[in-house]
Order: C-alpha cells, then sequence, then structure tokens
C-alpha cells in the first residue's frame, strides 16, 4: 500500500500522489506501458487494429516463432484448471526454475506478468522529483515516460559511436539519480554494452541508486547476464521477459532479480498475479535446455542473411545482436513505415534523436524477403 508520508518525504506533492496511484491502477491502460503500447501509439494511421491475415508484422519486436512445444503442453494441461490462482505451486515451480537457472536463492526473484511491470514500478519506487532517472538516447522509451508522468527528471544519454550506453556520461549526467537504466542489448539499437562497462556503472554509480539492468532481448544475443552481481548483492535490479526469444509475447511471464530488500520496494506499486498458463509455460521453457541455443541461432542466420542483402544494396543499418535493427532511410522515418504498411509490411517506429532511422524486428524467412522486396520498391 502506498504510503503518503515516505512519498512526500521523496519530494512528490500532493498532484504526484494522484499520479502515481494512477500508474498502480491504471496498468496496461496508460499509453507508455510496454512496447506493444508504444508500437500501436506510433503506428501508421489505420493500422491500430487488426492487421490484413497476409501482412508483415515486424513492428513489436515479436517473436513470430511463438511458444515452443513444452510451453505449449504445459499450457493445454494446466488451462482446465483456470479457475485456481495457483492449483499445484505453479507460481513456487517456476520461481524455482528461474532460481535454479540463474543460480540465485528464490527471494532474490520476483515473478511478473512480463518485464514492464516491475519498469514500471522501479521507476515509481526509485525516481522521483528530487531523483532522476537516467538512460541512453535512443533507448526504450517505457521508464522514462512514467518518469515524467510522476514528476521525476529524465536525462537522455546519446550512445557511444559505437552504440553501446555510454556508461561513464550516465553516471556524471546526475548525482541524484535515483536510477541508471541501461536495456542491454539497447532497444531499438540492437547494440551490446560490455559486462565491463556494466560492472563498472555500479562500482561508480551515485550513491543510494539502483542499476536497472533490462535483459529482455539478452537471450539472442549471449549467454552472460548480470545474474552475478544481483548474487553479490549489488544495488542492481534486473528485469527478464518471456516475449522476446521464448516467444510468449502474448502470455506474458516475466521476473525481476534482486536483492529481497530492493524487490520489497516494488511491491507497493501494484498487485496481481501470473496467469497460470503464464507460469507453467515459462517453466517449461526454462527446462528445455536446447531452446535458447537454437532460437539465438535462427534469429542469428536471418538477421545476417538480411544484413547481407542491405549491404548489396548499400543501405547503412546499426550492427545488431538482437531481434530488431535500426535501418538509415535517408528520408523522415515514419514516411518509410507508412509506404511500407501500404506494401502490408509493418516495421517499427521513429526515435527522435534519429529522425531518418526506422526500427525493424526480425521475423521469419518468408516476411523478411517479403520486406526486402518492399523496401527496394519504396526507396527507388
Amino acid at each position: 500500500m502506498l504510503n503518503k508520508t515516505e512519498l512526500a518525504a521523496r519530494g512528490f506533492s500532493r498532484r504526484s500522489f494522484g499520479r502515481i496511484a494512477t500508474v498502480v491502477t491504471a496498468g496496461t491502460t496508460l499509453p507508455f506501458f510496454n512496447e506493444f503500447s508504444l508500437a500501436q501509439q506510433a503506428a501508421p494511421r489505420g493500422s491500430r487494429g487488426a492487421m490484413p491475415t497476409d501482412a508483415v508484422r515486424i513492428s513489436s519486436n515479436e517473436n513470430p516463432l511463438g511458444p515452443c512445444q513444452d510451453a505449449l503442453d504445459a499450457i493445454y494441461k494446466v488451462a482446465k484448471y483456470g479457475g485456481r490462482y495457483s492449483p499445484f505451486g505453479e507460481q513456487q515451480q517456476f520461481i524455482k526454475a528461474v532460481a535454479d537457472t540463474d543460480d540465485l536463492k528464490p527471494d532474490y526473484i520476483a515473478a511478473y506478468a512480463g518485464s514492464s511491470d516491475p519498469l514500471h514500478r522501479a521507476v515509481c519506487a526509485f525516481t522521483s522529483p528530487t531523483k532522476s532517472l537516467v538512460m541512453s538516447d535512443p533507448g526504450y522509451e517505457a521508464g522514462g515516460r512514467t518518469a515524467e508522468f510522476i514528476g521525476a527528471k529524465v536525462h537522455r544519454i546519446p550512445l557511444r559511436k559505437d552504440f553501446s550506453h555510454d556508461v561513464e556520461a550516465m553516471v556524471k549526467a546526475d548525482p541524484n539519480a535515483g536510477i541508471i537504466y541501461i536495456c542491454n542489448p539497447n532497444n531499438p539499437s540492437g547494440s551490446m554494452t560490455s559486462m565491463k562497462d556494466i560492472e563498472w556503472v555500479v562500482a561508480n554509480k551515485p550513491k543510494g541508486s539502483i542499476l536497472l539492468l533490462d535483459e529482455a532481448y539478452i537471450h539472442f544475443a549471449q549467454d552472460e547476464t548480470g545474474a552475478p552481481l544481483v548474487k553479490a548483492d549489488k544495488d542492481v535490479i534486473i528485469l527478464r521477459t518471456f516475449s522476446k526469444a521464448y516467444g510468449m509475447a502474448g502470455i506474458r511471464a516475466g521476473t525481476a532479480l534482486g536483492r529481497p530488500d530492493l524487490l520489497e520496494k516494488l511491491r507497493p506499486y501494484g498487485s496481481g498475479m501470473l496467469p497460470i498458463t503464464g507460469l507453467v509455460a515459462a517453466t517449461a521453457s526454462l527446462r528445455n535446455k536446447t531452446l535458447i541455443a537454437e532460437r539465438r541461432k535462427i534469429n542469428k542466420d536471418i538477421r545476417e542473411n538480411v544484413f547481407e542483402f542491405l549491404d548489396s544494396k548499400k543501405f547503412s543499418y546499426v550492427p545488431s545482436v538482437s531481434n530488431k535493427f535500426m535501418l538509415e532511410v535517408g528520408r523522415p522515418g515514419m514516411d518509410v513505415v507508412n509506404a511500407l504498411a501500404k506494401e502490408k509490411v509493418y516495421i517499427g517506429r521513429v526515435w527522435k534523436i534519429w529522425p531518418t532511422k526506422v526500427r525493424v524486428t526480425i521475423g521469419t524467412q518468408e516476411e523478411m524477403d517479403k520486406f526486402k522486396a518492399a523496401l527496394v520498391k519504396v526507396m527507388a
């Protein structure tokens, strides 16, 4: 439950109380809630509802492979118990599976319906009118929008020339920062920031702040994660989701990893639990020990095929190790987004700092072949 005395001590006004309450109660109805909401908000006019059945949908960083068979089987078996919250201890089983995967104690793990929920909770818990949020530019906008909504200042720091996070500039941005937010690999650029840089942030960040490390896309890039920092009791909260590599965007499952005292600070800013279908699907996916390696290779092969095509056509793009990339189109990006939509190819949105770049999600090989043909037509 929200404590108004504590909020006032953090610099929130009475007007701010209402805005925080809106974040807590409105959830998915807020326009900055998650990737799907942001994609819908920026979608070409007339495409915000159902897309044509023959459309190429590479706009929201979804995984076209969907859930693995183990996850589907688990959903089928548990669906008939949908009248119960956790009839056979599904939530405990999920947390144990995460704990085993990341070599953490169960109380260092909190389960959520995706990673957007704990992202917004963390912003409410650790930023305020006197505690800012520091993020990259371009970067995933949802946390920054929440911070601005509740009255916290947002510092947007341009990426380095190699498209990694400029960690030195981020740490220097505000001695009173509440959160330094790093999405790794970054959304939208798909670029990596080294674990050495991540560790440097933890060692040099402002006192009293946390590193909010968003690893929504980490499985597309590498096995190394920030989990050892959590195990070492650092001021770090890691966000994970099953929406990306695991292909469960429409099913919803995710986690926040952190010290128990840090996770406890998230609890007042929301309520509810995961659906049992999401819990069992996520648990089954974690127990499939070959799934991530297989999907990482599929994504990489298709991504490199697209890059080879772009190179052959002299297109410029940001090198990516993820399931999306930023393409330079040499004109206002939304012009190309709209033009491709007329060809039934729906790509992602545009970031203000990169107005002539558009984000493209990696789809199936067939989808990307259609994208290539449409791109040549539109750019001719």
